[in-house]
């Protein structure tokens, strides 16, 4: 047995305030009651919830708090996300803190929510690490999920631990409880999928094993989810296939096929690229409700009005946080 214990904080998430005072004290409180857990993870975007505005420079004020609070208690900590400015660029990027208090490493998400998730430039790296005698995790956030090479392609490179952050509030839930399901089952290995509630998601984290048994399913509230895993039970299903059935992995690597699906040359993409752009829909294109008279559908699915002129009220007039003061203390 090669024993781990991570623990994922399903915690209220504020689009009004920052929520990184929060997060340490529900850490302070975790490792009060659980000091054996060795790795803590949180939801997506949970240190300043989803809005841009507040992107910091890569190893901005935030993550350097994180920093301290890892070192403090001596565990790995994935704080969720948080949006990284680089450049003219932002990216949602989650740090990977070791128990020194140094980050060792940086995810940033490959397939943003489009086209909700605009103005996110998309990472183009995978990210796999290792923790020394343990094994080897892989990271990926929210939506990268539901494009399952993502997770085959951390498993390919070792992974056999996926860390997963999500801020989901919508209705697909459901959805995608299954899917990390399926993602754990067909990749043999553990699949943590931590979502947040209040303003930023519908709670219902999931932990699923490499066997494709659900270890835990969270409700809808508040959840401290700390599981002890064995990464021997990885390497066994990897050896002998899951539950003694199926050894995915080894006929993926055997496989007779090369998937030219995937290379945009092949011509086996026709279809996809005749799906239309990418944007969201307008009210003519959803159950055959029509535009307003003289209303015009915008690129990206908005409304535009001829000779109208809004300004869309500034995020900032509705918050009580200000973006110019420094994160606190910890």
């Amino acid at each position: 047995m090669i024993p781990f214990a991570i623990a994922g904080v399903q915690m209220q998430i504020s689009t009004r305030n920052e929520n990184i005072t929060a997060m340490g004290r529900k850490l302070d409180v975790l490792m009060a009651r659980f000091p054996w857990v060795q790795m803590v993870l949180f939801s997506e975007l949970a240190p300043y919830g989803p809005s841009p505005h507040y992107a910091e420079p890569t190893g901005g004020p935030a993550e350097q708090i994180f920093c301290q609070m890892a070192q403090k208690h001596g565990v790995w900590l994935l704080p969720g996300s948080l949006f990284e400015r680089v450049g003219d660029d932002i990216y949602n990027t989650t740090p990977v803190i070791d128990p020194n208090g140094q980050v060792v490493t940086r995810y940033r998400k490959m397939f943003p929510f489009q086209p909700y998730e605009t103005g996110i430039k998309p990472g183009e790296e995978f990210c796999v690490f290792d923790v020394p005698e343990i094994g080897r995790f892989g990271v990926s956030i929210c939506y990268d999920m539901w494009f399952p090479e993502t997770t085959r392609t951390l498993v390919a490179m070792g992974a056999e631990c996926i860390l997963h952050p999500t801020m989901t509030d919508t209705i697909d839930r459901d959805v995608e409880l299954p899917i990390a399901r399926a993602s754990a089952t067909i990749n043999q290995c553990y699949f943590f999928d931590i979502n947040g509630v209040g303003d930023c998601g519908t709670g219902r984290s999931i932990v699923v094993g490499p066997s494709g048994y659900v270890i835990h399913e969270a409700g809808g509230g508040e959840e401290t989810i700390p599981v002890e895993i064995d990464f021997a039970r990885v390497r066994r299903e990897r050896e002998v296939g899951i539950r003694g059935l199926g050894q995915t992995l080894k006929s993926f690597r055997d496989r007779p096929v090369p998937f030219p699906v995937y290379q945009h040359d092949s011509k086996l993409d026709g279809y996809l690229n005749s799906l239309g752009p990418l944007i969201k829909p307008t009210r003519g294109s959803r159950a055959g409700v029509s535009l307003p008279p003289g209303a015009i559908a915008g690129p990206d699915g908005s409304m535009l009005m001829p000779n109208t002129h809004l300004t869309p009220k500034d995020y900032t007039e509705t918050t009580n946080f200000d973006p110019s003061t420094e994160p606190p203390k910890y």
